[in-house]
């Protein structure tokens, strides 16, 4: 069997990490990758889907019938397609490569030696992970590129180590239910706010919990009606930009346990379940290729095999990591195109996740970039 290509990042065009900036552009100076509405608009507002793919709002465009009817098409997100380190990307315009929150589960040095962080909860198998990871040193880029644009998100991120990392000294405007959401952007639009960011998690949840069907499309249809709510109750001199993070993959029971002749020959897994990375208990360049053999021969019929090398001059993460941040990967590899997810030891709490995303398929790794104006006059 053939493997089909990776969808790689368009690091230097439509790309995730490059939507900040252009947004922050002057009026008539963002590149015209950018939807046209967006393009000329004195105020943007930059709303945030999270794991909503391109590909599955074509596939249900009759129920968002508001982005629907917005500008557009799709950009490419990031590598690994997964929350940290997409977030990360847009919010402080970079490749991961540059600012190094180069997945969900990263390797750190612990008080007694390596260990696999998650970063959205900031924590490693022996508990918090505060006291020997500071986020501001762990991601050290400025959001924004400096500019005091206001955050709406739900509440309970504000104070987070995830979030004091990627979004160090933005002003954090909460919301406790998502029809705060509106409310909050409607105000800092009139306050004048040049860019206003917002986020919105439930379609990503509500994907890992019941994967694609009647929950899915009720919370897409939901998602929508905040796009809805924003562009009918804002100026038309406002532009609302609707993007996300990553696409989904619906793997459901498709999961497979490492198999232990290959957990033999590493000392950690990190990353996710379709996109592990073995950590090589012989770094030798010759050990390493033959770790990358025998994961092919494993499961080379249903993911891309490579080495971390490899993956770097492939394009993946828009560069080559610096040694610190390049210690946060392992040596080689599994990044699933069937929709497959592998399971590290004691993960097997993380069965009852459905969709999954952090791959380079299609399905994960095109993301919307739509637009509209505003409804009123003004």
């Amino acid at each position: 069997m053939t493997a089909p290509q990776p969808v790689l990042p368009d690091y230097a065009g439509p790309n995730l990490a490059g939507l900040v900036p252009a947004l922050l552009a002057p009026p008539g100076l963002r590149p015209k990758w950018v939807a046209q509405p967006a393009r000329e608009a004195e105020q943007v507002v930059l709303l945030v889907l999270d794991g909503l793919g391109w590909t599955q709002l074509l596939e249900r465009r009759g129920m968002a019938t508001a982005m629907a009817a917005m500008a557009g098409g799709a950009i490419t997100s990031v590598v690994p397609s997964t929350t940290a380190c997409a977030l990360t990307s847009l919010v402080v315009g970079a490749p991961p490569a540059l600012h190094g929150v180069v997945g969900y589960r990263v390797a750190v040095q612990g008080p007694s030696g390596p260990e696999v962080m998650n970063v959205l909860k900031w924590r490693t198998p022996t508990g918090d992970a505060r006291s020997f990871v500071d986020p501001g040193a762990f991601q050290t880029m400025t959001p924004f590129l400096g500019r005091p644009v206001p955050i709406v998100s739900k509440a309970d991120f504000a104070g987070t180590a995830f979030t004091e990392a990627h979004q160090r000294g933005a002003r954090q405007v909460g919301w406790h239910q998502p029809s705060g959401l509106a409310v909050e952007v409607r105000r800092l639009v009139a306050e004048g706010e040049p860019l206003v960011y917002a986020y919105y998690d439930g379609i990503d949840r509500v994907a890992h919990i019941h994967g694609f069907g009647p929950h899915y499309d009720a919370e897409l249809v939901a998602a929508d009606r905040i796009v809805s709510d924003l562009v009918e109750s804002l100026p038309s001199r406002v532009a609302v930009v609707v993007t996300a993070d990553h696409g989904q993959v619906e793997v459901g029971p498709n999961v497979v346990e490492l198999d232990a002749g290959l957990l033999e020959r590493v000392t950690m897994v990190s990353g996710e379940a379709r996109f592990r990375w073995l950590h090589a208990a012989d770094g030798r360049p010759e050990a390493v290729r033959d770790l990358v053999d025998l994961a092919t021969d494993l499961y080379g019929h249903q993911a891309w095999v490579l080495s971390a090398e490899e993956a770097e001059r492939s394009g993946w993460f828009g560069g080559s990591l610096s040694g610190d941040l390049r210690a946060r990967l392992g040596d080689v590899a599994v990044v699933a195109f069937d929709p497959v997810g592998y399971l590290a030891p004691g993960e097997s709490n993380e069965t009852k996740l459905v969709c999954r995303h952090g791959s380079l398929t299609e399905e994960e790794m095109l993301v919307p970039l739509v637009a509209a104006r505003g409804r009123l006059g003004g």
